[in-house]
């Protein structure tokens, strides 16, 4: 036996020199594994975290895109965890307990937190993987580690594998930096520079088994007063976790003369990443001590080559939050019939990403068959060509969270048990290894994004089009990775929803006609017209408002709202309407007034209704219209299809419209090659560069790059510029100029160029739009131009030429996004889905069977073409 532990520890100590320590700064997955849900609670496995590149995965998938072999065996971590239920809580059973009775968590009489009612057992081992001859990998060596083993591995192992287990993980890391987002930065704490120092002879161990607090024998959560070297216990968190309070009573007791404390274990060589804080009354929080460094020193602590051994404030104060429901109060959703199963599974709130999981549900949970085959057909293992790519680098691909979202979400390889009842109680009593949260996919969506990156909530509409674009532009350069069922590159995404809508132009000069076909959109936006509302006769019967799963729609005065039908919003959005300067090539570029009317030109396979539900009060305050919307589940849109030119019409001639850009114009300006260079280096496509270099002169790059910003979304943007043709004229507006002008003079503090950035953005919908720029007014012109560099950088991705689908305009509601609140930045998302005939409701960690879908109240509404229904799309 003890030369077989000899041999053993042999092949861990060869490639003990690989293993790298992590710091603070590092990313560590520890947590789940980057290519499927699994964690170290889901089976007894857990997962394994590679000892020098730090990132977790299950064991077949350690090894994954090592096509050149260069990896043929690797040092990991396994990390195991398993929740049970502590002796004499309930039984041993760990579920709710009694009713509570006092508003607050791990209080007497208040509700249970999850620590007062589980003990979390770890197991950890080191393990040799290796990579057999078929690619599969496989366990070489595994031993224990823990407290007795700790000293018979090589220290550069332990010390790494220490690290990884103690460090707080990208998933707490991805929480924090979008909470940080939101939050003050620390100051610096005045009482830093001039501290008091008791000359008591204190010296601090360096081995945290020795710390405890002085007052209480607590050794967790412990913090040094950095001015007498006392260790007391930590403060109390809101829900009854923490510390002794030892350090704060210290502190009181001393004539709070000695305001500074650090967080021991959170010291590490780079002194910045400490958790310090201040009691003093007029500073009370988190501060930087800038010279930490010398008074830890004083006290016989030598922060080099310390680790970080605990979790900071910040970190527990995200895990807090992450884990704390405010359903639990009220206790919603009693009388609905829990399901669970493959395409039945909540996504865990991430702190106000109920605007996400709506979308995600929407989209992957198996409602559209085509992205079901194509990110979620899989199981998830090695033959899944969507996770062909290291593990380095799948936190951050997009094709591989959402084909590791999607996966989980239709297989339902993760649901637990069918709860009893959906009577909502606190989320931590649900089981970790059942629990999805979608923070990778949060984050690879979103990092890059001015809103989408922070904790905030935001409007489910903006999001979907802006993960439609994201994913175009990852399945454009996917390669091999995505090929369709027939070998060749499939359609993107958005093509399901792709439509095209055509604009009849008629001059009121001599009733000449012109057509125009507008660019695809992926959402059809609706105005809701007032002026045709109705309201219920009180007398009849069964004519009350329906009731929905909302939370908040109980208990309010029960009063008549009006009601507008779908068809109402359609006629509305196809009316004739008059535009008064509209400049006409064929009467020699003069202004004449146009009437203009919008039909579809195809029907998408898919339709996605947004229903414009708010709009600018007064006060210039977003505020929700009271109006229920009459929707069928089944709708014709037959009559809203254009017909292109008739018989009898007399068109604007073709030539004309060429023409006006050659009338009257001065000489092209000769392009400066550097110039042009310059731009194209900022990632602009050559064509974008020479256009706006010809309007503004040839040479000035900042006035190009102006341009640019203002005309990177004209339909002819990227199209090769005419040989002797000029750029001066200003091109076809991308945004409904009447809008912008209507939304500077009523809001007044914006300018037209801010405006018509935000209208842009929200896809010409001016509710959206004047929320978006009150929501983002402290750094306005910063988020404009996060927007305008988004947006560049998506006009340089080549744009598919898969013909569009049409069909049938008949169409079938599949699903619903309700939101709950005074305007789309705050309040709550739900989403209803049908599934197999039933409604189904997916409030974030609950689904269940849906008694009444809220189709008067959506905000989003998806509709699939019926002549599809039963007939995926096999190209995908």
């Amino acid at each position: 036996k003890s030369v077989k532990t000899i041999e053993t520890m042999d092949k861990i100590t060869k490639l003990a020199a690989k293993c790298r320590i992590a710091t603070p700064h590092d990313v560590v997955i520890n947590s789940e594994c980057v290519y499927t849900f699994h964690s170290p609670y889901t089976t007894e496995k857990g997962i394994v975290v590679n000892l020098t590149t730090f990132v977790g995965s299950v064991d077949e998938l350690v090894f994954t895109a090592n096509e050149d072999g260069s990896e043929s065996s690797a040092l990991f971590v396994r990390i195991c965890k398993k929740r049970v239920a502590k002796e004499g809580i309930n039984g041993g059973n760990g579920d709710a307990g009694k009713t509570a009775v006092k508003l607050g968590v791990g209080v007497e009489g208040g509700f249970q937190s999850d620590q007062d009612k589980y003990d979390i057992i770890s197991t950890y081992s080191i393990v040799v993987m290796g990579e057999s001859a078929d690619g599969k990998a496989q366990v070489l060596v595994e031993m224990p580690y823990d407290e007795s083993s700790h000293n018979s591995f090589p220290m550069a192992v332990s010390q790494s594998a220490d690290a990884i287990i103690h460090h707080a993980g990208l998933a707490v890391k991805q929480d924090l930096s979008a909470w940080e987002l939101d939050d003050e930065p620390k100051p610096v704490s005045k009482y830093a520079e001039s501290l008091p120092f008791v000359e008591n002879g204190v010296k601090v161990s360096p081995k945290p088994p020795d710390w405890k607090c002085e007052k209480s024998g607590d050794k967790e959560n412990l913090w040094l007063n950095l001015s007498d070297g006392f260790i007391g216990g930590g403060r109390k968190n809101w829900d009854g976790s923490g510390g002794s309070n030892g350090a704060l009573d210290h502190f009181v007791e001393t004539g709070e003369k000695y305001p500074l404390v650090v967080k021991l274990g959170t010291i590490t060589e780079d002194v910045s990443t400490a958790d310090c804080y201040s009691y003093a009354k007029d500073e009370d929080g988190p501060v930087k001590i800038p010279n930490l460094r010398e008074l830890l020193e004083k006290r016989g602590i030598i922060v080099a080559g310390m680790q970080k051994t605990v979790k900071s404030t910040a970190e527990l104060e995200v895990e807090l939050n992450a884990t704390y429901a405010f359903d639990a109060i009220t206790e919603k959703g009693a009388n609905l019939i829990p399901v669970a199963g493959p395409g039945l599974h909540g996504l865990q709130n991430l702190g106000n990403s109920c605007y996400m999981n709506s979308v995600a549900q929407m989209l992957f949970s198996g409602t559209l068959p085509e992205l079901a085959s194509r990110y979620g057909s899989n199981d998830g293992k090695a033959n899944n060509s969507l996770l062909k790519i290291s593990p380095t680098k799948a936190p951050d691909d997009l094709l591989c969270q959402t084909s590791k979202l999607s996966n989980a979400l239709t297989s339902g390889a993760f649901c637990g048990p069918v709860p009893a009842s959906a009577e909502v109680s606190h989320p931590s009593t649900s089981d970790p290894k059942h629990r999805l949260a979608p923070r990778m996919f949060k984050h690879v969506v979103g990092h890059d994004h001015v809103d989408f990156r922070t904790g905030q909530q935001q409007d489910a509409a903006q999001y979907f089009q802006y993960l439609l674009e994201k994913l175009d532009r990852a399945e454009l350069g996917a390669g091999d990775r995505l090929k369709s069922k027939s070998g060749a590159a499939g359609p993107v995404t958005s093509h399901l929803f792709l439509f095209k809508t055509e604009s009849r132009l008629v001059c009121e000069a001599d009733k000449m006609i012109k057509y125009k076909e507008n660019p695809p959109e992926t959402m059809l936006s609706l105005r809701i017209p007032m002026s045709k509302s109705t309201v219920a006769d009180s007398d009849m019967p069964d004519l009350k408002r329906q009731k929905s799963e909302d939370p908040g729609d109980d208990d309010k005065e029960k009063k008549e709202v009006p009601t507008v039908t779908l068809d109402a919003c359609l006629d509305d959005w196809t009316a004739v309407t008059t535009i008064d300067d509209y400049r006409w090539p064929h009467l020699q570029n003069s202004i004449s007034p146009a009437t203009s009317q919008t039909r579809f030109v195809n029907f998408p396979r898919y339709l996605l209704v947004h229903m414009q539900r708010y709009e600018l009060g007064d006060d210039w305050q977003p505020y929700k219209i009271e109006v229920d919307i009459d929707v069928p589940e089944i709708i014709s849109l037959q009559k809203f299809k254009g017909t292109g030119p008739q018989e009898g019409e007399t068109l604007v001639p073709e030539e004309a419209e060429g023409s006006v850009e050659s009338t009257n114009v001065p000489d092209t300006p000769a392009i400066d090659e550097g110039a042009l260079g310059q731009l194209m280096d900022m990632g602009f496509n050559m064509n974008g560069c020479k256009r706006a270099l010809m309007a503004v002169g040839g040479s000035n790059v900042e006035a190009a790059m102006n341009w640019v910003f203002e005309h990177n979304s004209d339909p002819d943007f990227n199209d090769p510029v005419p040989e002797g043709g000029s750029i001066t004229s200003v091109a076809v507006a991308s945004v409904d100029e009447t809008v912008v002008m209507s939304l500077v003079d009523n809001l007044g503090c914006f300018t037209a160029d801010q405006v018509r950035a935000a209208v842009k953005h929200c896809s010409g919908a001016a509710d959206r739009a004047a929320d978006w720029l009150f929501s983002h007014m402290d750094d306005l012109d910063g988020a404009i131009a996060a927007l305008e560099n988004t947006s560049v950088t998506e006009n340089s991705t080549p744009k598919p030429t898969t013909p569009l689908e049409d069909g049938d305009g008949k169409y079938h509601l599949v699903g619903l996004i309700s939101h709950i609140g005074k305007n789309t930045g705050s309040g709550h998302y739900v989403a209803h889905i049908k599934k197999e005939g039933k409604w189904v409701i997916f409030n974030d960690e609950k689904v269940a069977l849906s008694e009444h879908p809220p189709t008067r109240h959506a905000y989003l509404y998806l509709f699939q073409r019926e002549n599809t229904l039963g007939a995926p799309n096999l190209e995908y």
